[in-house]
């Protein structure tokens, strides 16, 4: 509750706002009841019909003036929920685009997604329920119990004998409850994930009819949240079928006391039509306070979530000159010594087995030089560009940029040094334009050389708008080919010191491959690159080559030299390329 108060408290004045008007509305609600007491037991009997009309008049003018001060209230309280909402969600994005590799794994994507969405859902509707009902439903509750000692003592005697065993029966209801929530909200992490994995692979599940399998999975893991939910929904419910049994019981007990007290002489008829309508609106009022418990419960599992999120270490501080190791040569990269191995049970470990991702992997590459990665999946190969790039740290060897140790270097001004292309790299529902672009403010004429390098400027100028062509989601109307041109197209357009392709001509034929290279190698040469490939046409003719198996390095050096000492590089080159060179 601290944390969603927290961001209420940032709208103090609009707050106190819609609360006045809240406690305002509550008052003249209250009066309604003690004017119709007046008019029935001593206006009424008075006999003068100008006098009764004035008090109905009045009273009309009240009930008015209520629900204007009820509607002004509740659309403040809506605006202010929906800036708590979006301010939630803002910090929640921002917070993820700082966390660690090994943050994000422990978060998982659909879990974060889930926090996003369904969470801060959550937590805006409890806001806006707690400023709509907080405030009026306690006060006419108390009030409409002091009203009703202040008119007769009996009768409002039964109501508080009802109401304080109600009132703790639903407060252990809802310590019960949130727990439970927290439960189902699981549940939905592994529904997202479930989905997201089916609309992304969507077109592999058609291809190997593994519709009725997915379909199970899915069933499945909707079946669990299903069973969750329901189980936390029935025992939230149980306060309100108890609460309106017991609260007729006594509304019924006061109906029958009152009758026999009005026959007694102990009190007139009106007082019992005003208990009622206290009555009634004091049972609203629990009711109200009860679905308030309710949302609490939901909105206080999905705060705990973003919660931990939002105050998770910063896992990856920024170290001094002084802290941090030091290189044994001043190339523009180097990697020292460097074992690694992920978080466990990250999606990267194989059934959640910490085993060393790198085996004390060493190599260097000094500027204007070129260094092709290749080996078989899992092998390590992507790892390393992480690390270089400090999406992860290493716990055990040095990883060194430019002569420092890329702890030192401030984020942004690491990352500056890097165009890349990522292994399954993105491609956003933007124009093409601004894909290449990315907010970097680049001119048309840097844009337009950046696709003729990439080989991409023969279907970019054919499509229908050029570089004003929209591409859809995860550019769903683009080939392949065209996306990795694309994307390719986007590293080279900020001239980066260090370029890295993570097996990003998979997709391009022979021809515009070699192309590529050449264009690589002639207008990039100030350039440091990096390459991860499968073929060993695209790498041979770089500076140095590192070939990895299992995380470790079994052969490091030019083409020739492997051919000579590397019975693996040479196992490759003979299977890809039909004889030894």
């Amino acid at each position: 509750m601290k944390f969603i108060l927290s961001y209420l408290g940032q709208l103090k004045g609009r707050l106190a706002y819609a609360m006045t008007l809240k406690f305002s509305a509550a008052i003249f609600e209250l009066l309604l009841p003690r004017i119709l007491t007046h008019i029935i037991d001593e206006v009424v009997p008075l006999g003068q019909i100008k006098l009764v009309i004035y008090w109905g008049l009045a009273m009309i003018a009240v009930a008015a003036l209520t629900a204007f001060l009820n509607i002004t209230a509740n659309r403040a309280a809506v605006r202010n929920a929906k800036e708590v909402a979006f301010q939630v969600r803002q910090d929640l994005f921002e917070k993820t685009a700082r966390l660690s590799g090994t943050r994000f794994d422990l978060f998982t994507l659909p879990s974060l997604t889930s926090r996003m969405t369904s969470d801060s859902y959550n937590i805006q509707q409890f806001a806006q329920t707690l400023q709509a009902m907080c405030i009026r439903a306690p006060f006419l509750m108390l009030g409409g119990i002091i009203m009703m000692y202040s008119m007769d003592v009996v009768l409002a005697s039964i109501l508080v004998a009802i109401i304080i065993p109600l009132g703790l029966f639903i407060f252990f209801v809802s310590r019960k409850g949130i727990p439970l929530f927290n439960i189902v909200q699981e549940k939905l992490d592994t529904v997202v994930r479930i989905m997201r994995e089916n609309i992304t692979g969507i077109r592999v599940v058609k291809a190997l009819s593994k519709k009725d399998y997915e379909e199970r999975r899915f069933d499945q893991a909707n079946e669990e949240m299903y069973r969750s939910n329901t189980r936390a929904s029935t025992i939230m419910a149980l306060p309100g079928p108890v609460m309106n049994l017991c609260l007729n019981a006594g509304l019924a007990l006061v109906v029958y006391v009152g009758a026999l007290r009005v026959n007694a002489g102990a009190m007139k008829p009106g007082v019992i039509l005003g208990s009622l309508t206290y009555f009634n609106t004091i049972l609203m009022s629990v009711m109200a306070l009860n679905r308030i418990f309710i949302m609490m419960s939901k909105a206080s599992a999905s705060a705990n979530r973003i919660a931990d999120v939002l105050t998770s270490p910063e896992d990856q501080q920024i170290l001094s000159p002084e802290e941090c190791r030091k290189p044994a040569g001043d190339e523009l990269i180097r990697m020292e010594q460097v074992n690694f191995r992920y978080q466990e049970g990250s999606g990267h470990t194989r059934d959640g087995a910490r085993t060393l991702a790198l085996k004390d992997i060493s190599f260097a590459v000094r500027e204007g030089e070129s260094l092709g990665i290749i080996g078989p999946t899992g092998s390590g190969k992507s790892t390393i560009l992480q690390l270089l790039m400090r999406f992860y740290d290493v716990k055990d060897g040095g990883v060194f940029i430019d002569g420092k140790d890329v702890r030192s270097f401030e984020p942004d001004a690491l990352r500056r040094y890097f165009g890349v292309v990522f292994q399954n790299d993105i491609v956003f529902n933007e124009t093409l334009f601004h894909n290449i672009d990315f907010g970097r403010g680049l001119t048309t004429e840097q844009v337009d050389a950046a696709v003729k390098d990439a080989m991409a400027a023969d279907y970019v100028y054919g499509l229908k708008g050029g570089l004003d062509f929209v591409a859809d989601i995860k550019g769903a109307n683009l080939s392949g080919g065209q996306k990795q041109r694309l994307l390719i197209a986007r590293s080279l357009a900020g001239k980066p010191r260090i370029l890295i392709l993570d097996d990003s001509s998979s997709a391009l034929d022979y021809q515009t491959d070699a192309r590529l290279r050449k264009t690589l190698s002639e207008k990039y040469q100030d350039s440091t690159l990096i390459m991860i490939a499968q073929r060993v046409s695209s790498i041979k003719h770089l500076t140095h080559i590192l070939v990895l198996k299992d995380g470790e390095c079994i052969g490091y050096g030019s083409h020739e030299e492997l051919m000579e000492g590397c019975q693996y590089y040479r196992d490759i080159c003979e299977a890809q390329m039909g004889a030894m060179e």
